[in-house]
């Protein structure tokens, strides 16, 4: 009788293991009594502080290196980086300097030095403002950083909802703007000889748009883009030609309303 061959038993596949978050041997306080929690809360507190510092004195420093090397830069008149602004003068974005350097180096104490004392060591930072009344000073490399803490700033205090806020940039004190503000004309007037009008339905040919209207629809603030005022004073009915927009009835790149 023949023997029996023992049967080939199938090896079972091994399951592959997942790789598993190491956990921390450290024990981690726990708070049972009202002292222990206010002093648990107050270190991480002071942690968060602590880290934030560090954060502002790294930006600090990295726009100190920016102004070293790009001292007496006729482009962006020292700071490293240039700011942009709209037709309204509100800041509207950053960004570097495309010029070279004006030297290659940057002493290492010098730049602790700047990024800890004086007033220029918020110089080339940026910070932001909420109609809350939340502000942040400059702390932030750039607008793009400023913009996205603002937004976490909307999401916890505002629901995720946009109330206006805005940032702002530091620059050198001795920085000249980049484009050159509109100094108004001499208002020309001419005598009006022809009308029949009285002088309330003269001077209520005057635009009635406000600031804000006349943004909005593109014209100058002063006259809502007819370009001329009309005044009457002395018996004598009068248009004057806008000194903002010098008659042309179109915004000035630099209009101050204040």
């Amino acid at each position: 009788m023949a023997a029996k061959q023992p049967t080939t038993r199938k090896k079972t596949t091994t399951t592959r293991r997942k790789t598993v978050k190491r956990t921390s041997t450290v024990r981690k306080p726990r708070a049972t009594t009202r002292g222990q929690k206010l002093a648990i809360w107050a270190a991480t507190k002071i942690g968060e502080q602590a880290e934030k510092h560090g954060q502002t004195v790294m930006s600090r420093k990295d726009a100190a290196i920016l102004r070293m090397t790009h001292e007496g830069c006729p482009r962006c008149k020292g700071n490293g980086q240039i700011f942009t602004k709209g037709k309204d003068g509100s800041f509207t974005g950053s960004k570097p300097c495309p010029a070279k350097p004006t030297r290659a180096k940057a002493g290492r104490m010098r730049v602790a030095i700047a990024a800890r004392f004086g007033a220029d060591r918020d110089t080339g930072l940026v910070g932001w403002t909420c109609p809350c009344g939340t502000k942040e000073k400059p702390r932030y490399r750039d607008a793009k950083t400023a913009t996205a803490a603002l937004r976490t700033h909307e999401r916890k205090k505002h629901g995720g909802k946009s109330v206006g806020g805005a940032w702002y940039g530091q620059v050198p004190e001795n920085a000249q703007p980049t484009t050159a503000p509109v100094t108004p004309i001499a208002p020309v007037s001419k005598v009006n000889t022809s009308s029949v009008m009285t002088d309330d339905e003269w001077q209520n040919q005057n635009s009635p748009l406000t600031v804000k209207d006349a943004e909005k629809k593109g014209v100058c603030w002063c006259c809502g883009g007819k370009g001329s005022l009309y005044a009457a004073f002395g018996g004598q009915q009068r248009v004057i030609v806008c000194g903002i927009c010098q008659g042309t009835g179109k915004p000035a790149t630099a209009n101050s309303h204040a």
